[in-house]
C-alpha cells in the first residue's frame, strides 16, 4: 500500500490516494499504523476520495480508530495533496467531510506549489444539543463544568466536532496526559470531546494546547484553534472579524470569526515523504 505523510504545524496524518488504491478496513488500517516508534507514526489516517457532492471527499480516522467528523489541518493538507499532485488545477475547491462542504483556497509558491491554505470552516455551533452536549443550558459558554471531581470553566463550541475551551495562566505546566482523559470522556460529552487549554496573549494572539479525542495531545489541531477563537470572542478577550494568531506546539494559525459566525482558518500545509508498506 502506497502512502503519503503530511503535516499541518506539526499535526501528522498518513494520506492515502484512494483514487489509485482502495481501503477497506481503514479503522483497522489506523490503529496498525498510528503509533510511532513500532509503525510509520501519525495521529491518524485520512483518506482522500472521489466525491458526488464535491470536488474531493475526505475522511479521517484518529489513531484509536474512531472517525472523526472534520480535521482543520487534514483539510489543508488535502488541498496541498490533490493541486500538487495533479489531481486538480484549481486553486478553489470544495471538500466534502462529515462535517459538511468545506471551502479551499490555495496560495502558491513562486514554482506553482501549494504553501498555504485558507480554509471555509463553516459557522460555529454553540447550542449545547448541537455540539452535542448534555447541560441544561441552550449554550455553554463561561460555565462551570466537573471534571475529575474539580469545577472548571469552560466554553464549548462545535466546528463540526466538539470542543471543549478551558482558558487558564500557564498551559505549560498541564499535565495533559494526566487530566486530558477527563475531559475527553466526561459525561457532559456523549460522543468524547476535543479539549483546548489556552493562554491569552493579547486580544490578537492566543496560545493553546490541545488534547485530541482519540489521539491525545496532539501538536496542533485546526478545527480546536477555529474554536479557541470562537470562545475567546464569545468571552470578550478577542473581537469579531479581527485575524486572531493562535500559536500551537507545531506552529501558527490566522483565525477570523466573522460577523455572521463563520470561521476561517489559514495556515501551512507540508509534504514529507511519500512511503511503502505491506
Amino acid at each position: 500500500m502506497k502512502f503519503t505523510k503530511m503535516h499541518g504545524i506539526g499535526n501528522d496524518y498518513i494520506y492515502i490516494n484512494c483514487f489509485e488504491q482502495q481501503i477497506d478496513d481503514p479503522a483497522a488500517l489506523a490503529v496498525a499504523l498510528s503509533p510511532r516508534r513500532f509503525s510509520v507514526g501519525a495521529d491518524g489516517v485520512i483518506l482522500i476520495m472521489p466525491s458526488d457532492k464535491a470536488d474531493f471527499r475526505m475522511r479521517m480516522f484518529n489513531a484509536d480508530g474512531s472517525e472523526g467528523k472534520m480535521c482543520g489541518n487534514g483539510s489543508r493538507c488535502v488541498g496541498k495533496f490533490v493541486h500538487d499532485r495533479g489531481l486538480t488545477d484549481k486553486t478553489d475547491i470544495t471538500l466534502e467531510t462529515l462535517g459538511g462542504i468545506k471551502r479551499l483556497h490555495l496560495y502558491l509558491d513562486e514554482q506553482g506549489n501549494t504553501s498555504a491554505v485558507t480554509v471555509d470552516m463553516g459557522k460555529a455551533v454553540l447550542k449545547c444539543d448541537e455540539i452535542p452536549m448534555i447541560s441544561e443550558s441552550d449554550t455553554f459558554i463561561a460555565q462551570e463544568l466537573t471534571v475529575g471531581g474539580h469545577s472548571v470553566v469552560a466554553t464549548c463550541v462545535s466546528m463540526g466536532n466538539p470542543h471543549c475551551v478551558v482558558f487558564t495562566d500557564d498551559i505549560d505546566k498541564l499535565n495533559l496526559e494526566k487530566i486530558g482523559p477527563s475531559y475527553e470522556n466526561n459525561e457532559a460529552f456523549p460522543e468524547r470531546t476535543n479539549t483546548e487549554f489556552v493562554e491569552i496573549i493579547d486580544k490578537q494572539t492566543l496560545r493553546m494546547r490541545v488534547w485530541e479525542r482519540g489521539s491525545g495531545e496532539t501538536w496542533a489541531c485546526g478545527t480546536g484553534a477555529c474554536a479557541v477563537c470562537v470562545a475567546a470572542v464569545e468571552n470578550g478577550f478577542c473581537e469579531r472579524d479581527s485575524i486572531v494568531k493562535v500559536q500551537l506546539r507545531g506552529g501558527d494559525l490566522m483565525i477570523k470569526y466573522a460577523t455572521d459566525g463563520t470561521v476561517y482558518m489559514t495556515g501551512p500545509a507540508e509534504f514529507v515523504y511519500d512511503g511503502e508498506i505491506k
